[in-house]
C-alpha cells in the first residue's frame, strides 16, 4: 500500500533540486555526518577543487607569467566577493527533518540568500556514534559542518527545538552567526518551563507530547500545535507516524538531554541582532515567554507576532511568516550586518 507521506518526498526533493539546492552529507569525525541541503555553486565548488590538487609546475624562467597569473586570481577572488549571497540556515524543530520543515520557505529566499538546510541528528540522513545529546553538541557540530562549507558567517533561523540550537550556535560562535530568527523557542528548556508546559498542556511528558505513537496522539500534537483546526484523513496521520518519527531511541534521548536543572540556566550574552517572531497563539512558547525573553536579550531584540498563528507559524502561515523574514533579512543587508 502506498504511503502518501513518503511518495511526496521525491517531488519535494526535485522543487528543492529546481530552485538550486543540492544534498550534500558533510562527515564531522568518524561515525558523525550532518545531512544539508546546500546551493548547488558549494558543491561544484567543492568538485572543482578536489579535480584542482594536483599542481603543474611553471617551468617558465619568465616571472611576468607567474605575476600575470596573480593578479588574474585576485580579480577572479574578488569577483566572486562581490557576487556572493549572505547565507541564511534553516534549522528545523523535532516534528521533521530539515526540508519538511522548511518546504514553504527555501523557494522565496533561494534568489537573494545562499540557503542551508541541515537535518539535526538523528533526523534525516544525519547521524552520530557520539553519546552527546546536548543542543551544544547539536550547535558545535552545525558550526563544524558549515566551516568546512566555507561560509564564512550567516542568519540562523530556528523553529521550536532548532530554535534552542540556533541560540546556542550564536552563543559558542558569534563570528560565524552574525544574526538570528527565532521562532517558538527558548534559550534553554528548563525543569520550571518543561513542566509547565506539559502541565498546562496535559501532557505527562516530552516524549508524549513531541513523539506521538498513536493517531490519537499525533492529532493531540496538531492541535495545541496550530491556531486553526485542520482535519485529515485517519490514513494520512498513519502514514506520517510511519515515516516522520523513526529513531525514536535516540530522539528520546534529545528529550532528555533537552532539559537542564533551573540552577544551571542563564541568559546566553548575545550581541548579535535577534528578530523573536512569534504566533500570537502559540499554546506551546507563549507570546508572554517571547516578551520575557525580548527584555532579557536586550536592545538589540526585536518581537514581532502573526495573528491567527499558533506554534507552526511557519507552516500555518507562510506568506506573513516569509514577509517578516524577508524584511528582516533586507534590514541586514542594509545595515552591512552581513558581508
Amino acid at each position: 500500500m502506498v504511503n502518501w507521506v513518503e511518495a511526496q518526498k521525491p517531488i519535494l526533493h526535485w522543487l528543492v533540486r529546481g530552485a538550486g539546492l543540492r544534498q550534500q552529507t558533510i562527515e564531522i569525525e568518524p561515525g558523525t555526518v550532518i545531512s544539508m541541503w546546500v546551493p548547488k555553486e558549494k558543491v561544484m565548488a567543492a568538485k572543482k577543487k578536489a579535480t584542482n590538487k594536483e599542481v603543474v609546475p611553471d617551468l617558465s624562467s619568465d616571472g611576468s607569467r607567474d605575476e600575470e597569473e596573480d593578479k588574474r586570481k585576485k580579480k577572479k577572488k574578488q569577483r566572486g566577493k562581490e557576487k556572493e549571497k549572505p547565507a541564511v540556515v534553516l534549522v528545523h524543530g523535532f516534528a521533521a527533518e530539515g526540508i519538511v520543515t522548511w518546504q514553504f520557505q527555501f523557494g522565496v529566499l533561494v534568489s537573494q540568500y545562499e540557503v542551508y538546510i541541515p537535518d539535526l541528528f538523528f533526523f534525516g540522513e544525519s547521524t552520530t556514534a557520539a553519546a552527546d545529546r546536548s543542543p551544544a553538541f547539536q550547535a558545535e557540530c552545525l558550526a563544524a559542518a558549515l566551516d568546512k562549507l566555507s561560509v564564512r558567517r550567516c542568519t540562523a533561523v530556528g523553529f521550536s527545538y532548532g530554535g534552542m540550537v540556533a541560540f546556542k550556535m550564536a552563543e559558542l560562535r558569534p563570528d560565524l552567526v552574525r544574526s538570528l530568527v527565532v521562532s517558538g523557542s527558548v534559550f534553554a528548556m528548563t525543569d520550571s518551563i518543561s513542566r509547565a508546559t506539559l502541565d498546562q498542556l496535559g501532557f505527562a511528558s516530552s516524549s508524549e507530547l513531541l513523539m506521538p505513537e498513536s493517531i490519537k496522539g499525533l492529532k493531540a500534537l496538531l492541535s495545541v500545535s496550530m491556531h486553526k483546526k485542520l482535519w485529515f484523513p485517519d490514513f494520512l496521520y498513519k502514514d506520517y507516524l510511519e515515516v516522520m518519527f523513526s529513531n525514536r531511541k535516540e530522539r528520546a534521548e534529545l528529550l532528555e538531554g533537552l532539559v537542564i536543572s533551573n540552577k544551571d540556566a542563564k541568559v546566553p550574552s548575545l550581541d548579535q541582532r535577534i528578530l523573536l517572531l512569534w504566533g500570537e497563539n502559540d499554546n506551546i512558547f507563549n507570546l508572554e515567554l517571547a516578551k520575557d525573553m525580548k527584555e532579557q536579550l536586550g536592545e538589540k531584540t526585536i518581537l514581532q507576532s502573526i495573528k491567527k498563528a499558533g506554534h507552526l507559524l511557519h507552516v500555518e502561515r507562510p506568506c506573513a511568516y516569509n514577509r517578516h523574514l524577508k524584511k528582516f533579512l533586507a534590514l541586514l543587508k542594509d545595515e552591512g550586518t552581513e558581508e
